[in-house]
C-alpha cells in the first residue's frame, strides 16, 4: 500500500469518527460536560445542531477527497492485476520478436533486452496504469544472446521472470543498397526472440 493510499484510509476512517460524533445524543455530550465541570453554564440546543451540521459536512468532504485521492493514487501505481495482465501480454509480443543488429552487435529497435522488456510491459498496461514505474532488471549470469529479466512495479506485490533468447533469423537479414545503386557490402543479421514468463523473481 502506498504512502497516497494510506492517508486516504486515514481520512475514512477519521470521517467515520466525525459521523460517529454527530450522532452522539445531546443529553450524553450535557452528562459528561458536567461530570468535567459541574459549574460551567448548559450549552444550548442550537450550539448541537451547528456541531452536528459541521460534522457530518466535514465528513462528507472528507469522503468526497478520499474518493479522488484513490482515483489519483490508482494512476500513480500498478496493482497486481495490471501488471499481470501487461507482463503475459508483453511476453507474447516478445515470442517471435524479429530485429536486426549491425557489425557492433547494436539494433536500432532498443538498447537492450531490459529497455525492450519495460517499454512493452508499460505500453501494454492499458486503463489506469501509469506509464511509468516498470524495471526489469537482468540477472547476472545474463549475455546479450540470453536474459532472465525480473519484471516489477511500483504500486504492485507481484514479481514476473521474463526470459528472452535470442536466435538467428536470416529471413531478416537487410544489406541496404551502396553508392550508385551498387550491391550494398553492409549486411544487418536478422535475429528473433524466444519469451517466456513465469510467476517469482528469476
Amino acid at each position: 500500500m502506498d504512502a497516497l493510499t494510506k492517508m486516504n484510509v486515514f481520512l475514512l476512517v477519521l470521517c467515520a469518527v466525525l459521523l460517529g460524533m454527530a450522532c452522539v445524543p445531546a443529553d450524553r455530550v450535557r452528562a459528561w460536560r458536567a461530570g468535567i465541570n459541574p459549574s460551567a453554564p448548559e450549552l444550548p440546543g442550537a450550539s448541537f445542531v451547528v456541531a452536528r451540521v459541521l460534522f457530518v459536512a466535514l465528513a462528507i468532504a472528507g469522503v468526497c477527497t478520499a474518493v479522488q485521492g484513490f482515483g489519483v493514487s490508482d494512476r500513480m501505481s500498478w496493482s497486481d492485476s495490471e501488471l499481470t495482465s501487461a507482463v503475459h501480454q508483453a511476453t507474447d509480443g516478445l515470442d517471435g520478436y524479429a530485429y536486426t543488429m549491425d557489425e557492433t552487435g547494436s539494433s536500432a529497435y532498443f538498447t537492450d533486452f531490459a529497455s525492450l522488456t519495460e517499454e512493452k510491459v508499460t505500453r501494454y498496461g492499458g486503463g489506469d496504469a501509469p506509464e511509468t514505474g516498470v524495471s526489469a532488471d537482468p540477472a547476472d549470469t545474463d549475455t546479450d544472446a540470453e536474459a532472465h529479466l525480473t519484471v516489477t512495479a511500483s504500486g504492485a506485490d507481484d514479481a514476473f521472470c521474463v526470459h528472452l533468447r535470442r536466435t538467428r533469423w536470416k529471413r531478416s537479414d537487410y544489406t541496404p543498397p551502396g553508392l550508385n545503386g551498387d550491391p550494398g557490402t553492409l549486411t544487418f543479421r536478422g535475429y528473433r526472440l524466444k519469451a517466456a514468463v513465469r510467476t517469482g523473481e528469476c
